[in-house]
């Protein structure tokens, strides 16, 4: 983690903000493929969303400024994570909610 991607400590995440950054259905889909824990790379060509790079970048500091990802940087390598166990922790069911919501 880089202090260039800062995150919000987990005590301070409003949950307004968090489902205020989850209205925003590629944000949601983002979540639900991080949902499984495991970084995944921030090339906006493994996503599969038919937008700008840019547009993948304001997705990606929105949910990490709204303290649901973080940001792993490894060498020029960047990947995105979702602080599940954290979420959990803090707001038990949520995410669980929003994928099985997201599947249906």
């Amino acid at each position: 983690m880089s202090s260039d991607y800062p995150v919000p400590d987990m005590a301070d995440v409003d949950l307004v903000e968090l489902l205020r950054a989850l209205a925003d259905p590629i944000r949601l889909q983002i979540v639900v493929v991080l949902a499984d824990g495991e970084p995944h790379p921030k090339s906006a060509q493994e996503w599969g969303f038919d937008v700008q790079k840019s547009t993948m970048a304001h997705h990606f500091k929105s949910l990490r400024e709204a303290g649901l990802t973080r940001t792993i940087i490894d060498g020029r390598t960047h990947a995105i994570q979702l602080r599940r166990s954290e979420l959990d922790a803090r707001f038990p069911g949520l995410i669980a909610s929003l994928i099985g919501g997201a599947a249906s």
